[in-house]
């Protein structure tokens, strides 16, 4: 809304953004329109591998990269996700989806999509060897 309509006493029209805060998409993913995306800081575990988001995001076509696994559940509106090999899947209010670590999937966004996502650092087999070992070995001290 311009300045002026402002100040002769018009009202912008109430949106609600659940306490969202602009979260812009890497630019050099975007692939059509212009997706404005919003997200908000939920909860992070004590030892910082683990996160909750709520993110949403307005029309658009783009990549998206993802560096921990990441749990979606789907509260509104819908999204087309492409992968690499092509296979297309849409998510709707309601439905949940894996995203591995180190895996890019496209999103389109016909109209509106809000998610809750569970971000978490995936641990080598190694270190998750070593901690099932650590807990053995503790039940025995």
């Amino acid at each position: 809304m311009e300045p002026s309509a402002r100040r002769r006493g018009a009202v912008e029209p109430e949106v609600e953004t659940h306490g969202l805060v602009l979260s812009p998409i890497n630019g050099a993913w975007i692939l059509e329109g212009n997706p404005l995306a919003r997200g908000k800081l939920l909860s992070t575990s004590t030892d910082g591998m683990a996160s909750t988001f709520m993110w949403d995001c307005t029309a658009g076509r783009f990549d998206w990269y993802y560096e921990l696994d990441e749990t979606v559940y789907v509260l509104e509106g819908s999204v087309v996700i492409k992968d690499s090999t092509g296979e297309r899947r849409q998510l709707r209010a309601g439905d949940s989806f894996l995203f591995k670590a180190g895996t890019h999937f496209e999103w389109t966004v016909e109209s509106y999509v809000r998610k809750i996502a569970f971000c978490r650092v995936p641990m080598s087999r190694k270190i998750l060897a070593a901690k099932r070992l650590y807990h053995a070995l503790r039940k025995f001290i």
